[in-house]
């Protein structure tokens, strides 16, 4: 069994469910149309399904090495990553100025989710790319992005993102590298950072490495960190490549999954310094690495989606062929085994699987069609309006939909049996894979801090409750449908959002007096609002192709074994802090 990209769902929650259709033929976008979403996704499919989804068990088999010469990548997924460069992959979203195509956002991440549902080991390289191109977009000077965005664009060179160092995870308040300036608009790197994505790899002839770090007067805390641009080969005047510059991997990290993805320790200044150049104002790196971050947080977002897909499938073939039992009242002889899809308990979690992954992916590209309309809204208003929703969503998108994807591969594993935790299946690498992205780009701990302290008082807390309020125009509709089914969708969002409303209630004014409270509550809020707002995009493709059953069958199923579990999530959400820290510290062993 191998993934093929769904296109046709795809293309529909993109186009109609998260709204990209009513973004296309005007400003930034006149020259989109459904047709070419379609057309541009039915050919990625190709790459994703006929090159990318059969490397995905060799990759995770064969790792990677660290030799002499730097880090060398399964030789066959540095020629899948030669024919995605020349399939123009790369350019999809980026501005024209340097190369790119200037299509939707929304349209790069959906592709992005095909690359990471087929071989995830290989769709972390784009990713990085895409966030050092968004980055150096927004913030490079412009020698700079004449310098480094056409080839970042075309994928001929990929970008990667140093935050973290040893003693520096989440809190970067605790960072050490240092950047001296030299005198020419240069700067001398020195430090060491961890978890380096595509640190160090021979799929692409450049490395543009990302890098925060000090200035010798900076001032303490995050307000003294810069943002610096760090070739892996310095770059001579008319483009072509110079000397090696002092940025080296001196390690690899050993990982639970992702195999075929380098991770790396590198090192700036092995040598005495690596030549680096400011990108941004001084001491305001952190805010030119957050628009590199929130791109990687939706993208991150949106592996969680792919993970959860191709568990799904792989399951879902699983089941159709496995023979075993008979459910009750069948009519096989005796002696013979049914496909084991025609138990109950193996339908109702292969339809947990399908139903999460299809709410998480509507948040997802929901998240994206709202960046795309803050760029490319046809009034001002409008774009800042839609930058407020994406704000709002990032990191719903995030964290509901990695914890989906940990989820679903845990599911899968459970339909294969005992099978599935024999590796030869493939069904524990789908687990193994996922298990990283609650963590990486901001765990989603930390998601839900953002959510509940930063993005619930948007506007006072109108941009939250306005977006409530669209759901409750989802459920209205549903519920005045003729439809039986859908009215009783309509009854279970509405129920949600009431329990929704409450906690958001909660939130909002205890924020500033109680923040601890809010705080304990964070992470059952955004599940409880993931959920919810999972069931309303589910119930608006019920209610936008009326004619298609299996969404009907998808909204009715999660309406009814999904959306309960938000009034569960009400009591932890709101109970405070007190029960978290009953126990002293050495009381907990």
């Amino acid at each position: 069994m191998t993934y093929r990209p769904p296109v046709r769902d795809m293309a529909f929650t993109l186009n109609e469910v998260a709204g990209l259709s009513g973004l296309m033929g005007q400003g930034a976008f006149e020259d989109v149309s459904p047709d070419l979403v379609q057309s541009v996704m039915e050919e990625g499919a190709k790459l994703a399904a006929d090159v990318l989804a059969p490397l995905n068990r060799a990759v995770d088999g064969h790792g990677i090495e660290l030799g002499e010469g730097g880090v060398s990548v399964y030789p066959a997924l540095a020629d899948a990553y030669r024919k995605w460069v020349e399939g123009g992959w790369g350019s999809l979203a980026a501005t024209p100025d340097f190369g790119g195509q200037g299509l939707p956002t929304a349209l790069a991440v959906a592709m992005q989710e095909m690359w990471n549902a087929a071989c995830m080991s290989f769709g972390l390289c784009p990713i990085l790319s895409q966030g050092a191109i968004e980055a150096l977009t927004a913030h490079g000077t412009e020698e700079q992005k004449q310098r480094y965005l056409p080839k970042l664009i075309s994928g001929e060179w990929t970008g990667t993102m140093n935050l973290t160092e040893p003693q520096a995870g989440s809190d970067l308040n605790a960072l050490k590298a240092k950047a001296v300036p030299q005198g020419d608009g240069s700067y001398l790197i020195t430090g060491t950072k961890i978890f380096i994505t595509y640190g160090d790899h021979d799929m692409a002839e450049n490395i543009v490495h990302l890098v925060l770090a000090r200035l010798p007067d900076a001032p303490a805390g995050t307000k003294g960190i810069s943002l610096f641009l760090v070739p892996k080969f310095l770059v001579n005047e008319d483009g072509t490549l110079g000397l090696r510059n002092d940025a080296h991997c001196i390690g690899l990290e050993e990982k639970l999954g992702i195999h075929g993805s380098p991770t790396c320790v590198m090192s700036y200044g092995e040598k005495g310094g690596a030549r680096g150049w400011l990108i941004g104002e001084e001491n305001r790196g952190l805010a030119c690495m957050f628009t590199m971050m929130n791109n990687a947080r939706l993208l991150v977002g949106t592996q969680g989606v792919a993970i959860a897909e191709a568990a799904y499938q792989h399951a879902l073939a699983y089941a159709k062929e496995r023979k075993q039992g008979r459910p009750a009242g069948s009519a096989l002889p005796v002696g013979e085994m049914a496909p084991i899809i025609e138990h109950p308990d193996i339908r109702r979690m292969l339809l947990t699987m399908k139903s999460m992954t299809d709410a998480a992916r509507a948040i997802c590209y929901a998240t994206a069609v709202a960046i795309d309309g803050a760029h490319g809204g046809s009034s001002e208003e409008t774009r800042r309006a839609a930058q407020a929703r994406a704000d709002l969503l990032t990191p719903i998108a995030k964290s509901f939909s990695t914890d989906i994807g940990v989820e679903a591969a845990s599911i899968g594993v459970q339909i294969h049996g005992g099978m599935g935790f024999i590796e030869e299946t493939g069904a524990a690498q789908f687990y193994r894979d996922a298990r990283i992205l609650p963590i990486y780009e901001g765990t989603n701990g930390i998601q839900a801090i953002d959510l509940v302290t930063r993005k619930l008082p948007l506007g006072n807390g109108e941009v939250v409750r306005g977006f409530i309020a669209e759901m409750r125009e989802t459920a209205k509709e549903a519920r005045s449908s003729n439809d039986k089914v859908l009215r009783g969708v309509g009854a279970a969002l509405d129920e949600a959002l009431d329990t929704l409303g409450k906690a958001t209630d909660y939130m909002l004014a205890n924020l500033k007096s109680a923040p601890n409270d809010c705080l304990a509550g964070a992470t059952p809020y955004l599940r409880l609002f993931g959920t919810a707002a999972g069931g309303h995009y589910l119930a608006r493709a019920a209610l936008l192709d009326r004619a298609a059953t299996a969404r009907r069958a998808i909204a009715q199923f999660y309406a009814a074994n999904i959306l309960p579990n938000v009034h569960g999530l009400l009591a932890p959400a709101t109970a405070g802090n007190e029960s978290l820290f009953a126990l002293a510290v050495d009381e907990l062993g």
